[in-house]
């Protein structure tokens, strides 16, 4: 095909759909306003209906069906799950809070053997001190009467050497054995 006849045919292209459009804007208008077409456009309009509807009865529909039946057990088993969840968690939360009520039993227990062992311990160490202490205070009584007795004696020997020497100043004489009578007749009249 030259380009002459390439011309020619689109030209006559042209000049058909000119045609074509010049028919439907004689008629009048839209065809699908047409009434002499309305029960061929009547059949069509009945047979996309019922294949849209075969098409959504047995395709579309069930596969919404399914997945709306999925989500439903899903959230169905969901929710028992969460129920069994929340029972086991109270039955946790009971077993805690017996453990922790039996922890605290026992060392209230422990605690008590503890301060009842210790008061044992204690008092023990209460009667041995007390021993020791009554023990040592009998020890110092008999030292306390020694020291008494000696001081008694030593009390009584410078009495003696004192009232000798105040006799020898006075040129008084006299023998030993009246200055000891003397002296313990002194020392028992002031002692009493």
């Amino acid at each position: 095909m030259s380009a002459e006849q390439a011309a020619e045919h689109a030209v006559e292209h042209v000049a058909d759909a000119a045609g074509h459009a010049a028919e439907a804007a004689g008629s009048g208008g839209m065809p699908q306003l047409d009434f002499a077409t309305f029960p061929n456009q009547i059949f069509w309009l009945v047979v996309a209906l019922v294949v849209l509807y075969f098409i959504l009865s047995r395709v579309a529909l069930p596969r919404i069906g399914s997945v709306l039946a999925e989500r439903t057990g899903t959230i169905t088993n969901d929710i028992a799950a969460a129920e069994t969840y929340k029972s086991q968690a109270a039955e946790a939360e009971a077993a805690y809070h017996k453990a922790l009520d039996d922890a605290r039993a026992a060392a209230a227990k422990v605690i008590d053997e503890a301060k009842a062992e210790i008061q044992k311990d204690l008092d023990v160490a209460i009667a041995k001190a007390d021993t020791e202490i009554a023990a040592r205070t009998a020890e110092s009584e008999v030292r306390i009467g020694e020291i008494r007795a000696s001081a008694a004696e030593a009390v009584s020997e410078v009495a003696k050497d004192t009232t000798k020497e105040i006799l020898a100043a006075f040129e008084v004489k006299a023998d030993a054995r009246s200055v000891t009578s003397a002296v313990t007749a002194a020392l028992k009249g002031g002692a009493a």
